[in-house]
């Protein structure tokens, strides 16, 4: 006996197209201050980049992860969440610490070297960067079940990259986060390059790409979960999406995963020599796409957008940066933060290393 015993679909949603045409049927029912916010998030998320990248290479701090041309993916399902709930982040996001409420200051100690910059507000309801890749998953799945023991109508909130989707501890935690049913949404920020290996598959002798699936929204389908791909360049769909994943995961609908197709058109990290895989072509394909443009030709449409407020939209947001740097540059970091946090409790041998 032969039968199908199911099918399975992953829908895609984009609301603004690349000349910022709304589909007036998807369109989300916000404010016109809200949707200004949205872009002020977004405009200071470049802002932020930028002069990031300016300090690395004058050696001021390390390396660092770029996000320009991913604004509407972090800012979007960033803008969705509610007060309590929980981030986790992987490394790109900036600007969701900063819309969480801690300190820009704080991200510029930490590119600079120091773990000081994670020590992370109370009131702010994020995690700390995480480096190691999909290991936040777990974390994101684990909180979010915890929450539901405590009966709390909160969720999380997770990132991961592309290449993330390729690790145990991604698989691991969508499981976990399906069979608790656990009030989390997962966010695949799908920028199309794990540092130099591609998304898509081109020489399958190779085996060189990250999955040979068509979307990496089902990858979710095998958890019994909820899957959904968008427009990572489309501020509004990442935002409408993300929200109605978060509304029903807190009403104990179980998790969502969304798959944010997107493009990194910045290298991987200032390590980086993306010249080196990258087709020029497509990058410039790609920039074409780019969210704010996008998002402020929608604007203008409402006609909530003018020249004036562009220029004070980025003297604010310099303003804001600038005075972070030198809060930052003037930060001391304690030497003996390095044996204390280790552990909860010191060790014999790291007392005698501080006391040496």
């Amino acid at each position: 006996m032969e039968r199908t015993i199911n099918k399975f679909s992953v829908k895609y949603i984009q609301i603004l197209d690349e000349k910022g045409n709304a589909d007036k049927r998807l369109e989300p029912k916000l404010k016109p201050e809200q949707l200004k916010a949205l872009y002020r998030w977004m405009v200071i998320e470049r802002a932020f980049d930028a002069t990031a990248l300016a300090l690395q290479r004058e050696g001021r701090i390390g390396t660092y992860a770029q996000s320009t041309g991913e604004e509407a993916t972090h800012v979007g399902s960033v803008f969705a969440t509610a007060e309590n709930d929980m981030v986790f982040p992987d490394y790109r996001e900036h600007i969701a610490f900063i819309m969480k409420g801690a300190p820009i200051k704080n991200l510029f100690i930490h590119w600079g070297g120091s773990e000081d910059g994670m020590a992370i507000p109370d009131n702010a309801h994020i995690f700390p960067v995480c480096i190691p890749v999909g290991t936040q998953t777990l974390h994101g799945a684990g909180f979010a079940i915890a929450n539901k023991l405590k009966k709390e109508k909160t969720a999380t909130l997770t990132f991961v990259g592309d290449a993330s989707t390729s690790t145990g501890d991604f698989h691991e935690g969508l499981n976990f986060a399906a069979v608790f049913n656990a009030p989390a949404v997962f966010i695949i920020r799908n920028n199309h390059w794990a540092i130099s290996v591609p998304r898509v598959c081109t020489d399958l002798d190779w085996g060189g790409c990250q999955s040979r699936a068509e979307t990496l929204a089902q990858k979710g389908i095998g958890y019994g979960m909820d899957c959904i791909q968008v427009d990572g360049n489309d501020v509004l769909a990442v935002y409408s999406a993300t929200k109605q994943a978060l509304e029903k995961a807190r009403k104990g609908d179980g998790p969502t995963l969304i798959e944010c197709v997107t493009y990194r058109i910045t290298p991987h990290t200032t390590a980086d020599d993306p010249t080196r895989y990258q087709d020029e072509k497509t990058l410039k394909a790609w920039m074409q796409k780019e969210p704010l443009k996008r998002f402020q030709l929608y604007l203008k449409r409402k006609k909530l957008w003018t020249e004036e407020w562009q220029r004070a939209l980025e003297a604010e947001a310099k303003k804001l940066i600038d005075q972070a740097v030198k809060e930052a540059e003037a930060h001391k970091p304690k030497r003996d933060d390095i044996f204390s946090f280790v552990y909860a409790e010191m060790t014999p041998e790291l007392e005698r290393q501080k006391n040496g």
